[in-house]
């Protein structure tokens, strides 16, 4: 049986990475991969970092593309791979544009589609945007749902989706295991790391990420701010390692400057990112995989959004809903700083995403349609 796996994204190929490894160990299965490059730089990171030389590169990244225009050219793009390539499979994960119109595609042509990471909902298709419709247009579509906890497996079911569903952890859990495990750091980013924390010796390190598109414009304006004050304070240092879309940069030069406890940086690669939330002591962000990967290493996180597609972390208490308010962001990185009751009762609640081995799971699963 022929698998083509289709990703595009940072975070698409540090989940699927492991599943391709573990795809490729099982007998009968033919495994290409198709990659459309809808975040270039930050993909080529990962790939070179797993070892993984993409069979088909579409490289369809473009400065300033619209949401319109990237779907239609991932659509028709991703359509020629699939006639040329005529896979038995296709696999797609989690929520992204390369994710839904590679299920599309699919459907299109009548290959059936597993989705990894199925089951994720925010309840608000504007939070996150547009993501959530994207993961909602994957799941009629797929016959395979390898969903990373029973919550979104009940999420599926809600949705009539009850056949073809297995709880199997989250491959980001793989991802982070195996990076510590085997890859050797590039000195030039640990260098630099080094010298951050030397900088930064005896401070409190709180790491920051964001780039959700909900928190463009007035949203991002607050979180510039917040980050400000919390650098504002002597015993405290913020890690800022910067997402390269225009939308936060330019907010993030106009309202930060330069600030001796601010270390902006360049986005850092995955295992150097892995060892920044090990020099934290909280992280603040705006993502979904730093939900998933800063508990694994028992950091609390503090999440600027209204919702979450990841209530398991909220749940167990290893994540917080704050919001994109700047005095809300401000006062709960306090709280965390100075209550070392809340500090701890975060960093050791039960992370709740996986074991390790959920891309063995999946490689099974896809194996045993083989025989």
């Amino acid at each position: 049986m022929k698998t083509l796996v289709i990703f595009g994204t940072r975070p698409e190929a540090i989940k699927l990475f492991p599943v391709v490894r573990a795809l490729r160990e099982q007998p009968g299965l033919a495994v290409r991969t198709c990659v459309t490059a809808q975040h270039r730089g930050l993909l080529d990171q990962v790939l070179a970092i797993a070892g993984l030389v993409p069979d088909v590169d579409l490289d369809l990244m473009e400065p300033g593309q619209t949401l319109d225009r990237l779907t239609a050219r991932l659509l028709t793009g991703i359509g020629e791979v699939l006639d040329k390539e005529r896979p038995d499979r296709v696999v797609v994960q989690g929520d992204t544009a390369t994710a839904m119109c590679g299920a599309l595609a699919a459907y299109y042509r009548k290959i059936p589609v597993a989705h990894v990471e199925a089951g994720l909902r925010s309840g608000d298709i504007y939070h996150p945007w547009p993501e959530e419709v994207n993961r909602r247009i994957v799941a009629p579509i797929a016959d395979l749902h390898f969903a990373p906890t029973q919550t979104a497996a009940d999420a599926l079911a809600r949705e009539n989706i009850r056949t073809g569903v297995h709880v199997t952890g989250n491959t980001v859990i793989d991802a982070l295991h195996w990076t510590r495990s085997r890859i050797e750091a590039d000195r030039s980013l640990a260098a630099q790391l080094d010298d951050i924390a030397a900088r930064f010796a005896g401070k409190r390190i709180v790491l920051v990420t964001t780039h959700r598109r909900e928190n463009f414009g007035d949203g991002m304006a607050a979180i510039a701010r917040a980050i400000a004050r919390i650098g504002a304070r002597e015993d405290v240092a913020v890690l800022f390692p910067m997402h390269p879309n225009p939308n936060v940069a330019s907010v993030m030069d106009d309202v930060l400057g330069q600030r001796a406890n601010v270390a902006r940086i360049e986005p850092l690669d995955y295992p150097h990112f892995i060892r920044a939330l090990g020099l934290c002591d909280l992280a603040l962000t705006d993502s979904g995989g730093v939900q998933e990967e800063a508990p694994a290493l028992g950091k609390p996180v503090l999440v600027m959004r209204d919702t979450t597609e990841r209530p398991e972390g909220v749940t167990a208490g290893t994540a917080k809903l704050i919001g994109a308010d700047e005095d809300r962001i401000v006062s709960e990185v306090f709280t965390l700083l100075d209550d070392k009751a809340a500090h701890a009762a975060m960093a050791r609640a039960h992370n709740p995403f996986g074991d390790g081995h959920a891309s063995e799971r999946i490689a099974r699963i896809i194996a045993d349609e083989v025989g």
